[in-house]
């Protein structure tokens, strides 16, 4: 590569606030040129798996973005097996495409970031981890004072209260949280749908649906807001 000239980038997309940032955070930095989004997606509940998000919200937070989205679509349950294979057509496709980077928005779990480095070490891709050791109990207040909106969408109602299900992420919230939380829900307390920030050129125009209990969990459901 020549000097200068920045890497093609694919940003691991989850539809929350920790991709939104390292979305950012790439934004900003030369070496980089985020030229698309990928995101994993249930094929038999037509979501994001943990955070529950619809995929035509999904499409429309990238469409204001402004960068392609690729759904890579999972079954339900899902073994390792076959993750790892469409992950590997997913891969090679990318090599095939120039793909020189693909970034992730993980914060400080070692395994995850691990596992993810092994799957791209048989391929010219770079692993990237723009928020890697950033500090988890300051990084959400970061988000939000510059501007990042989000919505809870999946919360474990063992970890925080659940009458925060649905509700917009804020400092009163944060502030309210147990003390052992981790307050960027590392840990899997919370998951979020972003609706507005600096990486975006307008706001998600949504509606907060229902909140159910799955899998120990509580999902609210958001839907795209009707003009």
């Amino acid at each position: 590569m020549e000097k200068g000239v920045a890497k093609k980038t694919l940003l691991s997309w989850s539809s929350g606030k920790d991709s939104a940032w390292a979305l950012h955070q790439l934004q900003q930095n030369s070496a980089y040129e985020v030229v698309g989004l990928f995101t994993t997606v249930s094929e038999t509940y037509q979501r994001v798996a943990m955070h529950g998000v619809r995929i035509e919200l999904l499409r429309q937070q990238a469409n204001i973005i402004g960068l392609p989205l690729t759904l890579i679509s999972l079954p339900t349950p899902c073994t390792n097996t076959q993750y790892e294979e469409r992950m590997r057509k997913f891969i090679e496709h990318a090599q095939r495409q120039g793909i020189e980077c693909m970034a992730f928005g993980d914060l400080l779990l070692e395994d995850i970031r691990d596992y993810r480095i092994q799957q791209l070490a048989a391929y010219p891709i770079e692993a990237v981890f723009p928020l890697w050791g950033l500090a988890t109990d300051t990084l959400p207040i970061t988000m939000l004072e510059a501007g990042v909106e989000a919505i809870i969408t999946c919360l474990d109602p063992k970890r925080m209260p659940a009458g925060f299900a649905g509700q917009k992420l804020s400092k009163e919230i944060l502030a309210a949280l147990p003390i052992d939380t981790d307050l960027s829900g590392e840990r899997g307390e919370y998951h979020t749908l972003v609706i507005n920030g600096p990486m975006m050129k307008s706001p998600l125009s949504v509606k907060v649906g229902e909140t159910v209990a799955r899998d120990n969990l509580l999902f609210t459901d958001v839907l795209l807001q009707s003009r």
